[in-house]
């Protein structure tokens, strides 16, 4: 069955598409994308520094990323700066780093563009092996902290008086971040990483009437993304990762239209998910 590349690709892509959903939908419930941008750029470090020191390419990324997630923790209690600034300063400088130490590295060769855009159409068996059991993984640790987390989303006062520990939650939910990033960075690369978890939970967010219910319409729109980007790729022969990225982009349009117009008149609204529009709390905040 998984002997055709196609078939490998459409495997590899629901599984990230099915992980990336419900963890995004605490990136777009917490206003974290810049957060997200920021450990995806920190990928790319990842993989200088796997090539530098010929190690696993998705546990460099990882360890990377879960470093610049903590730095930032460190940071916003050190330096006095506000957390946009932070943000800015880790992404590009650990985009930055990681182009100048693949330039020193004049005896590798590696395709640049398919770590910042994904080959998803590569994608080994190996590969769908980490994508799916590191998946599970990360899904049954959030499923874990889901009530801590959702509850720090919502109150963080609330939450750190009914004892949740809402602080170990935010680290265990940017380690998965991190773990997330780096299993994904095949499938459409670092600069797209942050999209692919972004727009099927703002697409979710139109139809859900519960947090745990737009966690499950996000990875299925996810899903449809990821179908919908390969045939559409192999039709019109256009780059598989942000043609994946593009058919994320309709269905979030078309949610968009499916909206009452009364309520597209209105201003800022309570989602559907029951999660009000307030300030974001958490790293980045």
């Amino acid at each position: 069955m998984l002997d055709d590349f196609f078939t490998r690709a459409l495997v590899a892509g629901v599984g990230v598409a099915l992980v990336a959903g419900p963890l995004g939908c605490f990136i777009v419930w917490r206003r974290l994308a810049y957060f997200g941008d920021t450990l995806s750029h920190a990928a790319l470090l990842g993989v200088a520094l796997a090539l530098l020191f010929e190690v696993n390419i998705t546990l460099a990324v990882f360890a990377v990323s879960a470093c610049v997630a903590l730095a930032l923790l460190l940071l916003q209690r050190r330096a006095a700066l506000s957390a946009d600034a932070l943000l800015g300063l880790l992404a590009h400088s650990a985009l930055a780093v990681g182009l100048v130490v693949l330039a020193f590295m004049a005896w590798v060769r590696i395709d640049l563009m398919g770590f910042l855009f994904g080959d998803i159409l590569a994608v080994s068996k190996s590969d769908i092996a980490v994508i799916w059991g590191g998946g599970v993984v990360v899904l049954a640790t959030l499923a874990a902290v889901w009530r801590p987390l959702f509850a720090a989303t919502v109150n963080l006062e609330l939450a750190q008086a009914e004892g949740m520990k809402p602080e170990q939650a935010n680290i265990v939910f940017m380690l998965l971040m991190a773990a997330v990033i780096a299993i994904s960075m095949k499938i459409v690369g670092v600069l797209l990483i942050t999209a692919l978890l972004i727009i099927p939970a703002a697409t979710a967010r139109s139809f859900a009437s519960g947090p745990e219910q737009m966690a499950v319409l996000a990875a299925l729109i996810g899903a449809a993304s990821v179908l919908g980007g390969l045939f559409g790729s192999l039709e019109w022969d256009t780059p598989a990762g942000p043609s994946i990225v593009v058919a994320a982009l309709v269905l979030f349009v078309l949610s968009q239209f499916s909206l009452p117009w009364s309520l597209m008149r209105k201003g800022p609204r309570k989602g559907g998910d029951g999660i009000s529009e307030t300030p974001p709390t958490g790293p980045g905040a």
